[in-house]
Parts: C-alpha cells; sequence; structure tokens
C-alpha cells in the first residue's frame, strides 16, 4: 500500500487530535462543546484554521475577537498572538494545518 490513511473522532465531545505531525505539516483535528477553547498563545508557524462547524470565535493579537463560520479557512501569521474560544451552543470544530511544519526545539 502505497498511501498512508489517518482518521479523526467524529464525535461532539472535546478532543485535540494532531492527527499528521511530521517534518513537512502539521495537520490537528479539534472539537470545542459550548465554553470550550484553547489557551492564549503564539502561533509557532504560520496556521491555517478550517471551520468545519459551528462558529469560531477567534482574537488575533490586540484585535477585537472576530466570529467565523463553516466554510471559512483563516490564514494566520507566524508569532501570533491568539485566543480561541466557542461561546456559542453549537460544538465548534476545526481543521488546523501548521506549514511548512514549525520546528521542534
Amino acid at each position: 500500500m502505497i498511501e498512508q490513511v489517518f482518521h479523526y473522532s467524529l464525535g461532539d465531545n472535546k478532543s485535540i487530535e494532531k492527527i499528521i505531525f511530521d517534518e513537512n505539516l502539521n495537520y490537528i483535528h479539534m472539537v470545542f462543546p459550548k465554553g470550550g477553547g484553547a489557551p492564549e498563545h503564539y502561533t509557532n508557524g504560520n496556521v491555517y484554521m478550517t471551520v468545519l462547524r459551528g462558529v469560531l470565535s477567534i482574537k488575533l493579537g490586540e484585535q477585537e475577537a472576530r466570529d467565523y463560520t463553516r466554510g471559512s479557512i483563516i490564514k494566520i501569521p507566524h508569532n501570533t498572538k491568539m485566543l480561541i474560544k466557542n461561546p456559542y451552543e453549537a460544538v465548534l470544530e476545526l481543521i488546523i494545518v501548521k506549514a511548512p511544519a514549525p520546528e521542534v526545539k
């Protein structure tokens, strides 16, 4: 078999899954029920965030938080301060791609 096959969870419970983490890219699947999110941090690479379902509330740098809905793809530059939250009833599901993959130190 030439190809590699990867799977991610299909549930509604909080989940942060590192699906592919290699020298080429990081591919991460995240699920956040209402009130969930990721702590404030600085991006360690170029981030491409795809909203699969729900509404993403994200604060970047010193900007006010903005909402993005299903079908949105957000490109966030390296070393940007970010805060991800789901203040809404609907479950938030995201795919995060970091490309090129950040260097491991």
